[in-house]
């Protein structure tokens, strides 16, 4: 029953063996579990968030997850909108790496809110002055866009596909996809904006406070724009992961080359704005509130001005600069490498939007806060990442998430799975032998 749900033509381990290899990650999501029943059952007490800490480990994360799940509406805005048909071989898997940073977003707020079965109220007594009332039903809504555009996928599996119903709404909800592609774009420049327009209207708060364009603070663009450079990164850097386990190529290397140039020219313009908004932050802003750049940073160390230097420099110039030429990225190493630093950096001004601008001192009798997550707040955190993982590897096995593995890996139905390095060799050799007169040379 397994080997028929596996989709024709690649090879898959046991049943045994891939069993046995999530062992450790189904033992991470029940630890996870239990820490989130404990936070449902016996209260936010389970967690060390206090009068200075509303908003920490938790929100952390659901910025950071809707910030890296960026990847699928900007990418599908790519595909289907701009017209990069080569984008359609990761597409797939964009959205799959979307679906599940989204639908793990709302599972953290779930837990953050305490008590689940009122998380009806965001809608039904929505506050209509907050952002985060939008954020909310932009998300919701978002994700129910990713839902639409992952069931597709699922409908495609071996079997599924044999019914004649299934497979024609499959096929027609692909031919409509461009609809919810640009749905999914306008929904996700709304909430990413106003995440970062929660921080930036926070006048109490000097750290995070910016001036802005009429009603919307310079954070509301730059949460987009990074989203948007950094969320492709994600996806290559889970597409490189994916690869070096399974063992086999499964994206051509123009298709990723072409995505991570995109996502480099969006990260080089992400970063220098983001460079003058620090500066005009510094030297105009912060000043007139009556700060100086270093009382953000705290002497402990542990929000240091190390933060920012890993944020633009490290996470920001230096992958940007890899990325936009044509050597950098053209290496497997180097590419690798500016992916990883961007999800760093984008994650680390999630970071400081978040906690450091709770733990700036802004009264004269205040002391820097530090924060150390609870055990549970830590478990729950990683319940995504793991149920993440386990999403992964079922819809690697069973659903027909990269088109061009097949052409990739040519013997593995015979000889098992080949390297990445002997794909491409193999390929060639095969497109000789069934060719019995070369093509005519194109100008």
């Amino acid at each position: 029953m397994d080997t028929a749900l596996i989709p024709e033509g690649v090879k898959r381990d046991p049943l045994w063996k891939f069993v046995l290899k999530l062992g450790p990650v189904v033992a991470v999501l029940i630890w996870g579990v239990v820490a989130m029943l404990l936070c449902w059952i016996k209260g936010l007490n389970q967690t060390n968030m206090n009068d200075y800490y509303g908003f920490a480990l938790w929100i952390w994360a659901d910025l950071a997850v809707i910030a890296l799940g960026g990847g699928a509406f900007f990418t599908g805005l790519l595909k289907y909108i701009i017209g990069k048909e080569e984008l359609k071989n990761i597409i797939n898997f964009a959205v799959l790496v979307g679906f599940i940073c989204y639908s793990s977003a709302l599972l953290i707020l779930a837990i953050d809110i305490g008590q689940p079965l009122r998380g009806w109220f965001i809608f039904w007594h929505a506050n209509v002055h907050s952002m985060l009332t939008e954020v909310a039903f932009c998300l919701s809504c978002y994700f129910g866009v990713l839902t639409i555009e992952y069931l597709p996928l699922i409908l495609e599996n071996r079997q599924l596909d044999r019914v004649p119903f299934i497979h024609n709404l499959s096929h027609n909800m692909h031919e409509i996809m461009a609809v919810f592609a640009a749905t999914g774009a306008f929904l996700s420049f709304f909430h990413q904006g106003s995440l970062g327009g929660v921080a930036g209207v926070l006048f109490g708060r000097p750290f995070a406070f910016r001036e802005g364009l009429f009603i919307w603070p310079w954070t509301f663009f730059l949460f987009t724009w990074s989203a948007a450079a950094c969320g492709p990164c994600f996806t290559i850097m889970l597409l490189k992961i994916t690869e070096k386990i399974t063992g086999k190529k499964l994206v051509k290397d123009d298709v990723v080359r072409l995505l991570a140039k995109i996502a480099g020219w969006m990260l080089f313009t992400y970063i220098i704005a983001k460079i003058i908004d620090t500066w005009y932050w510094a030297a105009v802003t912060a000043p007139s509130k009556g700060f100086g750049l270093m009382e953000f940073y705290s002497n402990n160390g542990f929000y240091g001005i190390w933060i920012l230097i890993l944020e633009v420099v490290v996470g920001g110039v230096i992958p940007a600069l890899i990325l936009i030429t044509a050597k950098g990225r053209s290496n497997p190493k180097t590419l690798t490498l500016a992916v990883v630093l961007a999800v760093i950096g984008v994650s680390v001004n999630r970071w400081a939007m978040v906690l450091q601008v709770m733990a700036v001192p802004v009264m004269s009798f205040d002391q820097w806060a530090l924060y150390y997550p609870s055990w549970q707040e830590v478990a729950t955190t990683l319940l995504p990442v793991a149920y993440g993982i386990i999403l992964i590897a079922l819809s690697h096995r069973y659903l027909p998430v990269w088109p061009q593995e097949r052409e990739l890996n040519p013997v593995e139905a015979t000889a098992g799975p080949v390297s990445a390095e002997a794909a491409p060799g193999a390929e060639s050799e095969e497109e000789t032998s069934a060719e019995p007169e070369p093509a005519p040379a194109q100008a």
